[in-house]
């Protein structure tokens, strides 16, 4: 069976890709899982930069432990906000400065909306996902969720940028969601969607 490596050692991350994944043959692992220990710095300009960059440090790791039969998966994802340009884009994790402090980050983004009236608070989540063979096949897949930025944190069950993260359709944040609910309209749920079919299709072929 092949494994699929995870480029991450985020919980909730893992739990998400695991639960969207669990009906394929295929046994999933984080890097920890996989005893890989290692800190890619994610320079690049874009989403897809960053998650190549990832996929392909880690594949590199394999092969010189002489590995077989492997999948790395990477994924970079941001929040694109209209009015900032973009912003904060591939900087989304370390917005404030620090890297992963969720709440720092928020702050910093609730500050520079503060003026912004509720109609002009459009933004998007990105989540773009690389994927490289052990047999050198590459796999590509993007995801993207369209919302607004809410005026305060709503809701608990979440990470990141969630609590702020308001859609009209489901007229909840998605810190407010059920992780099915969740699944079925984020950028990384819509990436993944479209990477199980890449994946169901690779591994009927061999």
């Amino acid at each position: 069976m092949k494994k699929l490596i995870i480029a991450s050692n985020n919980k909730n991350k893992v739990y998400e890709i695991k639960e969207l994944l669990k009906d394929l043959k295929i046994e999933i692992l984080s890097l920890k899982e996989a005893k890989i220990d290692v800190d890619v710095e994610e320079d690049g300009s874009t989403f897809q930069e960053n998650s190549y960059k990832k996929a392909k440090q880690i594949k590199e790791i394999l092969n010189n432990k002489k590995e077989e039969k492997f999948i790395v998966m990477a994924d970079d994802s941001g929040l694109e906000v209209d009015c900032l340009n973009g912003n904060p884009g591939v900087y989304s994790a370390r917005y404030a400065g620090e890297h992963g402090n969720d709440k720092k980050n928020n702050e910093k983004l609730l500050e520079e909306l503060k003026h912004v009236k509720d109609e002009n608070r459009k933004a998007n989540f990105t989540c773009c996902i690389v994927m490289l063979t052990d047999d050198g096949e590459e796999m590509i897949a993007e995801g993207k969720s369209y919302g607004f930025i809410s005026r305060r944190l709503i809701g608990k069950e979440a990470f990141g940028y969630d609590p702020l993260f308001y859609v009209p359709e489901l007229k909840k944040t998605f810190a407010e969601m059920t992780l099915n609910e969740k699944n079925s309209i984020s950028h990384r749920g819509r990436a993944l969607k479209i990477v199980k079919e890449k994946l169901k299709q690779y591994l009927e072929e061999r």
